[in-house]
């Protein structure tokens, strides 16, 4: 009877929640596919509520899967291919177009959690945290893994502007008010900074100059291309898997690969990709033309969490279809007035067209990742910005800590240090941190937990801009242990912070 009665009480305490969530206009959250709070409280019993919490942990890594590949097998690749294409030069791309790629999951993340004030603390603590995180265990990974002397100017360049932003993000947070002259001055400290490197880089070309001209034109050129038939062309170009590269592979990297080909194999389907330092520039035709027809279709469905696919043109017409006969057309007058050995000249279009659509697929799992996050949270208790601090800074900065860690393996630590403090600087004030400073000042956000965020990377930042100089410039595994320790101190602080241990004293 008692277990009966306690079933019951379970039962109508569910109950109450699920109506509790239909009721509130905060719980009903437009900007994902799936509506993941009416899903726990509603459609599943509470009795299984950790094994709903472990299948969300999944897709919360899935999303993170498809966030990573998107953003470094299609965004990237394409960002670089518009570079080079307006003839840019690897700096002054490296921190306007490559930076917006490396930094995609960080921004549309916040611009997704920005765009309801509930999930704003997500955004100021991945805001936050990926910046601690970057530049402390991605940086000391750097140097334990390859010990080297680091660039002094570049160094100092990017932390000095780093140490800039943080300060002036600290400085409007205290004073809690922002005026038209302050915004506008944040937001151009970033132009700042890229018209410092773009001189910086002339500069340094101007005195190189004698000893680079007689490398430019001797680049190799390979004989005929080989003649395949346009199943075979197609074929290939879906098949993300490289036969040499698998056999000298671990097992654990071929078990990795396995579960993401189907949905690299997807999103080789709806993404086009230019490669200017391939002969034929990727230029695969059949492909290309049905790439005109998806693509532009799944903007469509995917755009606003698929908003527009129930879109009817004046009621009757629906939207969907509309595209998807122009993309036919389109597809059909490319495929009879192009052949498949030879690139049109419209061929670096298809980069803007690949950078559109990954894009909005970007956005698309952003959204998803943020309304799950919210959910947890939640489910767990714990506020938006523990979640983005720690899961949500993890998720979107994992793919820098294995490529900048792989960069510098490679033989080429000084571009990875240069990645972990250049690109989140353009994060912090043209990704997400002007919108982060609109919506700490609206909402006062989570108080002391904001503070220990803010503190921690300033603290981090003079560190290194001390430390670095004192030995050097040389990063060696000290270093590297060092920004290990302090990123595990953070973390404590901010966990006890958030637990209430760590409290400021009222009086």
């Amino acid at each position: 009877t008692y277990t009966t009665a306690e079933n019951t009480n379970q039962w109508l305490h569910a109950a109450d929640r699920c109506a509790f969530v239909k009721s509130t206009p905060d719980c009903t959250m437009a900007d994902g596919f799936i509506n993941y709070l009416y899903t726990v409280f509603c459609l599943l019993p509470p009795n299984l509520t950790p094994l709903t919490i472990t299948l969300c942990i999944i897709w919360l890594l899935f999303l993170f899967v498809i966030l990573g590949l998107t953003a470094s097998k299609f965004f990237c690749p394409n960002l670089s291919a518009i570079s080079s294409t307006l003839h840019l030069s690897h700096n002054v791309a490296g921190v306007t177009f490559l930076a917006l790629g490396n930094g995609a999951p960080d921004i549309f993340s916040a611009m997704a959690a920005f765009s309801h004030p509930h999930t704003a603390g997500l955004a100021v603590g991945a805001l936050f945290g990926a910046g601690i995180f970057v530049t402390t265990v991605v940086a000391g990974n750097v140097a334990l893994v390859k010990p080297f002397t680091v660039a002094s100017r570049p160094f100092l360049r990017d932390v000095i502007f780093y140490m800039t932003a943080v300060f002036w993000t600290f400085l409007m947070l205290y004073r809690g008010t922002v005026t038209l002259g302050e915004t506008l001055g944040y937001m151009s400290l970033y132009v700042v900074y890229v018209l410092t490197v773009i001189i910086s880089t002339y500069i340094y070309n101007r005195q190189k100059y004698s000893v680079n001209t007689s490398v430019q034109n001797s680049e190799y050129r390979p004989l005929l291309p080989y003649l395949e038939s346009t199943s075979h062309i197609l074929l290939s170009s879906l098949n993300p898997v490289d036969h040499r590269k698998w056999r000298r592979k671990s097992w654990r990297w071929r078990a990795l690969k396995v579960v993401k080909t189907p949905l690299e194999v997807l999103l080789l389907l709806c993404i086009p990709v230019v490669d200017p330092d391939k002969e034929d520039k990727n230029w695969r035709r059949p492909l290309n033309c049905l790439h005109l027809i998806t693509a532009p279709l799944v903007c469509v469905l995917a755009f606003e969490s698929g908003a527009y696919g129930e879109y009817m043109i004046q009621g009757q017409f629906p939207l969907w279809l509309l595209v998807l006969l122009l993309g036919l057309f389109l597809s059909a007058i490319v495929f009879c007035t192009t052949t498949n050995d030879c690139p049109p000249k419209y061929h670096p279009l298809f980069a803007l067209l690949g950078f559109m659509v990954s894009a909005v697929l970007i956005s698309a799992a952003a959204s998803e990742v943020v309304s799950l996050l919210h959910m947890l949270g939640v489910v767990l208790s714990l506020s938006n910005t523990v979640l983005g601090l720690t899961l949500l800074a993890w998720g979107n900065s994992i793919g820098d800590c294995f490529s900048d860690i792989t960069i510098a393996r490679q033989g080429y630590p000084r571009m990875a240090i240069s990645a972990c403090f250049g690109g989140i600087i353009f994060n912090m004030l043209l990704g997400v941190g002007l919108g982060c400073l609109l919506q700490m000042v609206k909402t006062q956000s989570d108080g002391l937990l904001t503070w220990v965020l803010a503190g921690s990377l300033g603290l981090s930042l003079v560190l290194s801009f001390v430390i670095v100089p004192l030995c050097h410039f040389h990063l060696g595994r000290t270093y590297g242990i060092f920004l290990l320790v302090f990123y595990a101190i953070f973390l404590v602080i901010a966990l006890l912070t958030e637990f209430g241990k760590i409290h400021t004293v009222s009086t």
